[in-house]
């Protein structure tokens, strides 16, 4: 994806999903299986008020449709869910966390553009004699043209790594993954299969407002995988794996199984700033 450019009337594509919405049935386990992959970091400058029993203090939101990402093939469950449909989906895991719609959209703390879509993955390795030889015997006359497809092969898994978050734990060097260690093999698993991703970017409005500032405050991520599921019953099972990351640090790749909802935490570390792209 392209880096963002907020503009004024950005705020009013989805007006109506600064309002309230209504409140879509509990998602069960029965509507997705697999593992939601969640990665959420925030910038330093984001610091959120507590009330006195110590939960988050309410903070006003703008919904923002930031675009979709088309997958290799046509996906009917993806295709016709329009974005107030998403929208709706959130909106739950987001006021569980304390945060509301804003009553107008050019007022709210927090500008939060969505973006969504399907990963596209790299090809399985071709037996043929181009790369591999008879019965992918090797070919060392054609090494090189192997080596290629093994470079190309590990830069779109750096490019699904940093778009779903798992660049977090990955080890990625020259724009491309390093498998030098075992956990890199297991999540370079999950990002060779297609998966389903939400991506939530909240900016500073008030700052854009102010002096078209644009300053990304957090940002959380959060996939499944493509084929044994559905995007429009699985969005609200990723969404409220998430939810407890929306505004807050999750300090590494976190992955849920569904249904049992088994988490398996990284070992924290240092994120780092936030950048403002997706």
């Amino acid at each position: 994806m392209n880096a963002i450019r907020i503009r004024l009337a950005a705020a009013a594509v989805v007006a109506a999903c600064s309002v309230a919405l209504g409140a879509n049935p509990s998602p069960s386990a029965k509507d997705a299986v697999g593992v939601t992959a969640v990665c959420s970091r925030v910038s330093k400058d984001y610091v959120r008020a507590r009330l006195p029993g110590g939960a988050p203090a309410p903070e006003d939101y703008v919904l923002v449709k930031g675009g979709r990402q088309e997958g290799p093939t046509r996906d009917p469950s993806m295709d016709d869910v329009e974005f107030i449909a998403i929208a709706k989906a959130l909106a739950g895991p987001l006021a569980s966390q304390n945060y509301r719609p804003a009553a107008k959209q050019d007022t709210g703390r927090l500008l939060i553009m969505v973006y969504w879509g399907t990963t596209t993955v790299p090809a399985s390795a071709p037996l043929s004699p181009f790369t591999g030889g008879m019965d992918n015997e090797v070919n060392p006359s054609n090494a090189s043209l192997r080596s290629l497809d093994n470079v190309a092969r590990s830069r779109i898994d750096a490019k699904n790594a940093r778009l779903l978050g798992y660049d977090s734990d990955l080890k990625i060097a020259g724009g491309a993954i390093g498998l030098g260690e075992s956990r890199n093999h297991e999540l370079l698993e999950e990002i060779e299969d297609s998966r389903y991703f939400v991506i939530l970017l909240a900016f500073d409005f008030e700052a854009f407002r102010a002096s078209r500032t644009k300053t990304l405050l957090w940002e959380t991520r959060f996939s499944l995988d493509e084929s044994r599921n559905f995007f429009d019953k699985a969005l609200p099972v990723m969404a409220r794996d998430a939810a407890g990351y929306f505004g807050r640090d999750s300090r590494g790749l976190l992955r849920t199984k569904v249904p049992e909802g088994r988490v398996l935490m990284g070992e924290p570390r240092s994120l780092g700033e936030v950048g403002s792209g997706p």
